[in-house]
């Protein structure tokens, strides 16, 4: 299924020239707020690990777990960059289920998510929600403009779900992550989610290929490169996991094509 240009609201132009991760994203899950592009390129994917979709659908339920877990360990601040194409329940909904006062900023760098941002923002009276439209390699500007709606002084959970392997090292994705950690205060979380070619080098090196044929990025990276980006951290048991299972008793499982493990990992960091 793919997303009607002409429902997208007017004044906002999307690039349909090339796929958008945010989309092929929505595709893999099943959603219509995709174009001919996004898919065209996910079912190239496919061809490269048939699993494309079990990988969505796991990262997704990684969400929920982490989120429920943060809830539950006093949390009520979050900030979520790469947010992606609203897919119920998101992280906000998670979150003010268990806390209703509960705060959340959501930023992302494709037009059409900002399409649906209205889906982004339905909070409780007791909360608020907040979208923001910059690019995950500005953090400055993501500073600032959510310092609007969160208080930098109290615990924020920095959420990257899925975002990073978009992220080149050239493109300086470890001081990115680097300079918005450290703004954030004593207590708060870190929370990521990633591509690995561990399991499969040959596969991600041609998934990679894929993206850079397009102008895009892919970088898997190992489990040691995602557990630099906690350097200084105290990680959350189980530490780097398979994010399939990284606290798989706070959600119904995924059932998945085979028994290889789905190559991602995710882990939870908490800031001294």
């Amino acid at each position: 299924m793919t997303q009607d240009p002409a429902s997208v609201p007017s004044g906002i132009r999307i690039d349909t020239s090339k796929p958008h991760p945010a989309r092929m994203y929505d595709w893999f899950l099943g959603g219509k707020d995709n174009y001919p592009v996004d898919e065209e390129m996910a079912r190239q994917l496919l061809t490269v690990d048939a699993r494309g979709r079990d990988m969505a659908r796991v990262n997704r339920a990684f969400m929920h777990r982490a989120i429920r877990w943060l809830s539950a360990h006093g949390v009520r601040q979050y900030l979520d960059v790469g947010t992606g194409i609203p897919t119920e329940p998101n992280l906000h909904q998670i979150a003010q289920e268990a806390a209703p006062e509960s705060r959340i900023v959501y930023c992302d760098n494709d037009p059409i998510v900002l399409a649906h941002a209205a889906a982004l923002l339905r909070s409780t009276p007791e909360g608020a929600t907040e979208y923001i439209q910059a690019d995950a390699r500005e953090p400055e500007i993501i500073l600032e403009r959510a310092g609007k709606v969160l208080d930098f002084d109290q615990p924020i959970a920095l959420s990257m779900l899925a975002l990073l392997h978009f992220v080149g090292d050239e493109d300086g994705a470890y001081e990115l992550v680097a300079k918005i950690v450290d703004k954030l205060a004593p207590g708060s979380y870190l929370v990521l989610s990633h591509v690995t070619g561990d399991f499969d080098p040959e596969g991600a090196a041609k998934a990679a290929a894929l993206y850079k044929a397009r102008g895009l990025t892919l970088r898997p990276r190992s489990r040691d490169e995602l557990a630099a980006f906690f350097d200084g951290l105290d990680l959350v048991e189980p530490g780097v996991s398979l994010t399939a299972e990284w606290h798989p008793e706070l959600g119904e499982p995924v059932p998945v094509q085979g028994d290889d493990p789905i190559p991602g990992w995710a882990a939870v960091g908490r800031k001294r």
